[in-house]
């Protein structure tokens, strides 16, 4: 079983030997890190799963997958070849510290939702699990993202948040601070399967499908300008910047899922904001 240690940028072509003893190509480009994404390519009519789970393949072998806040240190990818062997790669993932943040001034009413808002929290989150849950065979994840809006980064991904003293749920995503009405772009192409303008939590909220299980959710939107099932380009103007929802101020909240599993969306881009 070949070991691949954890790095930043990982770019790897290695060879792996299979149950036969046959030598295969597979790439790996990503983060081998807690909230990292990784894209792959094996020989084309592989397949392949991560801990037993199976992870879809293009047509010409790529595939994607994704490490969350709190995931382990060490996972089994598994390969198997056109010609029915195997191979095993074990995957060592680099954990990380997050930094912990105070916000207070939010009101008892969201601290505290009552039970018809309760009822409306459950309603949209499964609008926004349903949302997360397709596995369409685009492939505009392949793409390298781009900023989605310019501003002072003022949260990032993993942090603990205390809402007026009181912890809560580690924070999801990359927020931008921009003034109300910043234009926000497509960081990749892709088909928006949500667009909601009065969510409880997030606000206007909109999530687009870059393919394969990754997905894009932009929150807090004080407008969205495009609807469900348009196809969108990268750099295509989406939405603008708001203070909806649970929000102290105007900002961008940017998240990138692969399914279920959270990602830090800074951890693709390859170059500085502009």
């Amino acid at each position: 079983m070949l070991v691949v240690s954890a790095m930043f940028m990982l770019a790897l072509q290695v060879w792996a030997t299979d149950s036969a003893g046959q030598g295969s190509l597979l790439e790996l480009q990503g983060e081998l890190v807690q909230g990292g994404m990784v894209i792959g390519r094996a020989p084309q009519g592989s397949q392949v799963w991560l801990n037993d789970e199976v992870v879809k393949v293009t047509p010409d072998g790529r595939f994607v997958f994704g490490f969350g806040r709190d995931s382990e240190n060490t996972h089994q990818l598994k390969i198997k070849y056109p010609n029915g062997t195997e191979a095993l790669r074990e995957l060592e993932v680099k954990p990380r510290d997050y930094d912990i943040q105070y916000i207070e001034g939010i009101s008892k009413k969201i601290m505290s939702p009552n039970e018809e808002d309760l009822k409306r929290i459950r309603r949209e989150n499964s609008m926004v699990a349903k949302a997360r849950a397709g596995a369409s065979v685009r492939e505009d994840f392949l793409e390298t993202f781009i900023w989605p809006a310019k501003g002072p980064i003022t949260g990032v991904y993993g942090s603990q948040r205390f809402y007026n003293g009181e912890p809560r749920r580690p924070h999801f995503g990359l927020d931008i601070a921009a003034p109300r009405g910043a234009e926000v772009i497509a960081p990749a192409s892709g088909k928006v399967v949500l667009a909601h303008n009065n969510m409880f939590f997030s606000g206007g909220t909109l999530i687009m499908d870059h393919g394969y299980g990754i997905t894009s959710t932009f929150i807090h939107l004080d407008a969205i300008l495009v609807e469900e099932g348009q196809e969108v380009k990268q750099g295509d103007a989406i939405a603008r910047v708001g203070a909806t929802g649970r929000a102290t101020g105007p900002h961008l909240d940017w998240r990138i899922n692969w399914f279920n599993t959270r990602l830090d969306p800074q951890l693709l881009m390859s170059e500085p904001q502009p």
